[in-house]
């Protein structure tokens, strides 16, 4: 009986499937997601195979093929999954196998069997081919025939490349239970561990990938996520900080051995020097200097050399300083603040240096909690958060019929309206003009939602409060004759809400000091308020229906 007939019969696991590398997890029987090495021993698989002589080399096997072996290895496909071939980018497979045209999809000719000849290979096949490796992987280690799974996918990924997705699981063994997407599952992540204290709270999980950047605004209430807002950016990428790299060793290489040419115009050298330069990345994520070693990398040359973090980090600061303001414009595309912003979940394998977190820092308020190895010793690692989030999910629906998971996950239940702006209660003394606002109803909450609350109900509009701080004088240098000083002045921000609209209003006669007011208020799914007034212990009040406030819609970023 197969796990798509019989719930009972499926073994989970959460796969993480990205266009440079991919990963697997499990969750174990104490709850805890648990990333599961391959064969070779890697966290963090390269979504990389290759073809020797119809031999199939998976991950960082097939990895050491691109620069023997750069055309029957295929590289940085799964963007193209259920695209039309001229809608798609093929750069980033400029030293791998070279996407073609094939019907309607995208395809590859390689030399994949022992026979001398090549063949047409669609991407679904090539993603077939990977997942099934995934598969086996997770299967050989959990002693278990794995045949379902909750995979992760970016948030631009539209409804033809899910199918595809689908359906090249499914011919590699795996029941797709959940599409979940990458930021959320990094949300989750971070919330199903056992010291986690759930609250509501604004995140952004910025990704800074191979081949692009990927931001989201998250908004957490109640345990509920809604994607606020999306950015996804090309033109800023973990290649860059490789090419920064590669330009530097190439410099330094042609300064040392003019004889030995640019290593950059030669393709098997430029293999090299690439590959090189992704391990010189990672060993300055950890560490304050890595050493460059090549053998032959141009004209027979050999070239040693060493690097500090610090140098590199020059070298790539405008693409740090790109990827930081990446984050502010996210959350000014929907006119919030940086004020706003409770956590930064640094995710990817990119997000393990520590310029990342510093440069996204610098643009928040020290409020923002960043969450990345170089700033708190309890980050989950960056490379393993989406896979963590989709094992834990995986683990929560397995036993769940198909129907009923499809059911809860349908756009009618995950694309709900949701608060635009707050709704609290305004304390008036004295003066009409003021108050004090205190939110019950925080914006971006999914609707229903509701609660008995003592409050005069308001609408309210987030204002970012700009002061002025006194002038501070500096102390005149010493090798100075002039006695002018100069004067800083500081900017302060603040984050205060400014009543928009009243909702509703009672007037309530005759109170003794010190009585309290309820107000029971019910936001209904159509978006109606439903209030009642009263003195706490009394048996009449007013009542009164009225429209709610405005809403937006999840699921359009």
């Amino acid at each position: 009986m197969s796990a798509e007939e019989s719930p009972a019969e499926r073994v989970a696991i959460g796969i993480s499937f990205g266009n440079s590398y991919s990963s697997i997890a499990f969750t174990s029987s104490e709850g805890k997601a648990e990333v599961i090495a391959n064969e070779d021993g890697d966290r963090q698989i390269p979504s990389i195979l290759s073809y020797v002589e119809g031999e199939e080399l998976h991950a960082g096997q097939a990895k050491s093929q691109l620069v023997r072996n750069a055309k029957n290895t295929v590289a940085y496909f799964r963007d193209f999954l259920g695209k039309d071939f001229k809608s798609i980018d093929p750069t980033p497979c400029h030293q791998a196998a070279h996407p073609i045209q094939h019907e309607s999809t995208v395809a590859f000719k390689i030399q994949d069997s022992a026979e001398e000849t090549e063949n047409t290979v669609t991407v679904s096949q090539i993603t077939t081919r990977h997942l099934k490796r995934l598969r086996i992987s997770a299967s050989d280690y959990l002693g278990k025939n794995v045949n379902a799974a909750v995979i992760t996918v970016p948030t631009n990924f539209n409804d033809e490349q899910k199918d595809a997705l689908k359906q090249s699981a499914k011919e590699a063994g795996l029941e797709v239970l959940q599409f979940i997407s990458e930021p959320i599952a990094a949300v989750l992540a971070y919330d199903a561990r056992p010291e986690a204290k759930l609250t509501d709270k604004l995140v952004i999980v910025a990704d800074l990938g191979g081949t692009r950047s990927d931001i989201a605004l998250v908004a957490s209430r109640g345990g509920i996520y809604t994607l606020l807002a999306t950015h996804h950016d090309f033109d800023v990428n973990g290649f860059q900080l490789d090419q920064a790299l590669m330009d530097h060793f190439a410099k330094e290489f042609i300064k040392k051995h003019k004889s030995g040419g640019d290593p950059r115009e030669n393709d098997r050298s430029l293999a090299k020097l690439k590959l090189e330069c992704e391990a010189v990345k990672k060993a300055l994520s950890i560490g304050t200097s890595a050493s460059f070693s090549v053998e032959s990398l141009s004209n027979g040359v050999d070239f040693v050399a060493t690097i500090n973090r610090s140098r590199y980090e020059i070298l790539a600061s405008k693409i740090f300083s790109a990827f930081a303001r990446l984050l502010v414009q996210t959350v000014e595309k929907v006119n919030l603040d940086v004020l706003d912003i409770s956590e930064i979940i640094l995710a990817g394998g990119n997000s393990n240096s520590p310029k990342v977190s510093s440069a996204v820092a610098n643009l928040f308020p020290q409020s923002t909690v960043i969450l990345a190895p170089s700033t708190s010793a309890t980050a989950i690692n960056p490379s393993e958060l989406p896979v963590r989030g989709a094992a834990i999910q995986a683990s929560l629906i397995q036993e769940f019929e198909l129907e009923d998971i499809e059911q809860s996950t349908h756009p009618a239940v995950t694309v709900t309206p949701h608060t635009k702006d707050p709704v609290g209660i305004l304390l008036i003394s004295g003066d009409e003009n003021s108050g004090v606002f205190n939110v019950i109803v925080d914006g971006e909450t999914p609707l229903p939602a509701g609660g008995d609350v003592l409050l005069k109900l308001v609408e309210a509009n987030r204002h970012i409060k700009i002061t002025k701080t006194e002038p501070k004088a500096r102390e005149p240098s010493s090798d100075s004759d002039s006695e002018e000083s100069d004067e800083e002045e500081e900017e302060v921000r603040e984050k205060e809400y400014k009543v928009s609209s009243v909702l509703s209003e009672a007037a309530l006669r005759g109170l003794k000091k010190g009585a309290k007011i309820e107000v029971q208020i019910n936001i209904g799914h159509d978006l109606t308020v439903n209030a009642i007034f009263r003195e706490v212990g009394a048996k009449t009040g007013v009542r009164g229906v009225l429209q709610g406030p405005k809403v937006t819609q999840n699921g359009s970023a």
